[in-house]
């Protein structure tokens, strides 16, 4: 017998990928945890239904959250990543030398232990002696900081349940002042395609802009996220993503990433119209 696995991105559309096995299913303290096994995405890990991670496509979201910031300000030393328990995006931003210190926080202890059972191909870099991990609320953690990071990734959940707080005005302005004058706030944004989605971005976008004089929106494509076309925030008190985009120098860093590149860089903050016409609406 067939067993599928379910997502539901709207009332009317569904997306379902055949599963070999199910390695995980428990309920955390937040949330509901599954890990499976399915024939075209590889391993898959699964939060409260939704797909957070396949191994096959999450490479485009951990480089494009990542290389993104690096290729504005390569002399990004301090970074603070909130959310991230699948260890995706510490992997990437530990292949920078240049980084010194990664201090990450994420409120679901739960999470990191079974990716790191279940998902080595993310979570291979929790042991980089530049990583300090701390299991708590990332809101109240960055109350806490002023004037210490170059660069804030928010890699959270959807903006409800464990991930609600990390969307709020007062969370972005306190990311503003934990930033340096050089530093970048990055976070993901979601999608516009579906119409459910469309407010939340609209909120999301409105409240960064109260916080950042720089706020700017850039796309990727996820296979299994929904639509297969996502949003990030690009946020900062001075740097422009695409004025001050130092191609020469990231490329120096010698990284080979599957989906980034310079040039793709600056086309990703071309964006549809249908987008732009959902962004300029938050003016």
């Amino acid at each position: 017998m067939d067993l599928w696995f379910t997502e539901k991105h709207t009332d009317d559309v569904n997306f379902t990928i055949r599963v070999k096995k199910q390695l995980y299913s428990k309920k955390s303290y937040y949330q509901e945890i599954d890990v499976f096994d399915t024939y075209e995405f590889g391993r898959v890990l699964v939060l409260d239904g939704f797909i957070m991670l396949t191994e096959k496509d999450e490479f485009i979201y951990h480089e494009m959250v990542t290389a993104v910031p690096m290729a504005v300000n390569p002399e990004i030393k301090k970074v603070l990543v909130i959310g991230a328990g699948d260890g995706g995006t510490i992997r990437e931003l530990c292949r920078y030398n240049t980084i010194e210190k990664i201090d990450m926080v994420e409120i679901d202890e739960q999470v990191v232990n079974v990716c790191k059972e279940y998902l080595p191909q993310t979570a291979c870099a929790f042991d980089d002696p530049r990583l300090t991990l701390y299991i708590e609320d990332g809101l109240k953690f960055v109350r806490r900081k002023e004037n210490e990071y170059d660069l804030i990734i928010v890699d959270s959940t959807d903006p409800f349940g464990p991930g609600e707080g990390l969307f709020t005005k007062e969370f972005y302005g306190n990311c503003s002042k934990a930033l340096t004058d050089q530093g970048i706030l990055i976070n993901q944004h979601e999608s516009t395609y579906y119409d459910s989605y469309v407010d939340m971005v609209k909120r999301t976008h409105r409240r960064i802009g109260s916080a950042f004089p720089v706020s700017m929106v850039y796309q990727t494509h996820i296979p299994t996220y929904p639509s297969g076309h996502w949003l990030f925030g690009f946020a900062s008190k001075n740097l422009h993503p695409i004025y001050d985009l130092k191609a020469d120098e990231w490329k120096k860093f010698g990284i080979k990433t599957r989906y980034y590149n310079t040039e793709l860089h600056k086309g990703c903050f071309a964006l549809p119209n249908y987008v732009l016409d959902v962004l300029e609406d938050c003016d």
